[in-house]
């Protein structure tokens, strides 16, 4: 009887207590390894549901949630609920707060594009970081800072102050610089860029003219039966005085005026040598009347009205 009286003392319930508790304890740092733990009382014992900002993340036995390498993506509110079949509890829930470097920054400019000189330009970073980062803002190949803090604004813009800007966040965990962002007084950049097209156009310009010079002498004929190579040796000789050129020769024939009819008279230079001879053959043809009947009682190949004249000179 006494053992069937403890078994009857013994009772079920729900849960009556649930609670999250975190470690290690303290400031959590992106990277490292935390674990968050659910207990309740119940009997039988409870399963768990785990909750980050109220978004369910995982049920089961284990009362335990893990991060082997928490990172900023983790940071929020978590709970836990524990259930058995006489009922449920909620826990608390518990912040966690994710401590990490400034992400990469961003620079925008106001107004943005180019600025009217004498205006106000105003240039602001941001980063993501915890905690909060402190900014400084510095032009490129500069080493000391333009300004302090999260804006910086420049009254009023001169050409001077154009150049490459950018800012650099810091906190306890870390910094990081952001791309460097051109800030131009309008024309300035213009300016420059003209500057340069004018130069590679005259340089283009001077390429074509020496490419079409070179073209032409290329092209300039030669003599017939001149070569290429001999070209400046052929204007170097016509070149020289005339007392040096060869002297003009002329030959004239005579014919009786027995003959009427037309006579031919085939003249041909001298065929000259291929060292340095030279023939310049000049002809004069005169006729005289006669008849025709005289002309056909000469025999053929001794007509005395054919005659050829040929004179060479040697060079």
């Amino acid at each position: 009887m006494f053992s069937l009286t403890s078994h009857s003392l013994r009772s079920s319930y729900a849960p009556k207590t649930s609670s999250v508790s975190v470690s290690p304890s303290g400031e959590i740092v992106e990277g490292s390894s935390v674990t968050l733990s659910c207990s309740s009382d119940a009997n039988p014992a409870a399963n768990y549901t785990w909750y980050k900002d109220n978004q369910t993340l995982i049920q089961g036995p284990q009362g335990c949630y893990h991060f082997t390498s928490i990172s900023s993506k983790d940071r929020g509110s978590y709970s836990c609920k524990s259930e058995n079949q006489h009922g449920q509890l909620d826990s608390k829930s518990v912040f966690i707060d994710v401590q990490y470097p400034p992400k990469l920054p961003s620079v925008s400019v106001s107004p943005s594009g180019e600025i009217v000189e004498g205006s106000s330009v105003n240039l602001t970073c941001s980063s993501d970081a915890n905690p909060a980062a402190n900014y400084t803002w510095y032009k490129k190949d500069e080493d000391s800072p333009e300004a302090s803090g999260q804006n910086f604004t420049i009254t009023d813009f001169r050409a001077e102050h154009s150049g490459n800007y950018y800012c650099e966040a810091q906190n306890e965990r870390g910094r990081h610089n952001s791309p460097s962002h051109l800030v131009v007084v309008a024309g300035t950049w213009r300016g420059t860029t003209g500057t340069v097209a004018a130069g590679a156009l005259v340089v283009v310009l001077l390429s074509v003219f020496i490419l079409i010079r070179r073209k032409r002498a290329s092209k300039q004929p030669c003599e017939p039966g001149e070569r290429p190579d001999s070209r400046e040796q052929h204007l170097s000789t016509q070149r020289q005085p005339e007392e040096q050129q060869d002297d003009l020769h002329y030959a004239t024939v005579p014919f009786s005026r027995n003959h009427t009819d037309s006579i031919y008279c085939n003249v041909r230079p001298a065929r000259p040598t291929r060292r340095k001879e030279e023939s310049v053959v000049y002809t004069a043809v005169k006729f005289k009347s006669g008849s025709a009947a005289a002309r056909s009682e000469t025999p053929a190949g001794e007509d005395s009205a054919a005659l050829y004249s040929t004179i060479n000179k040697t060079c």
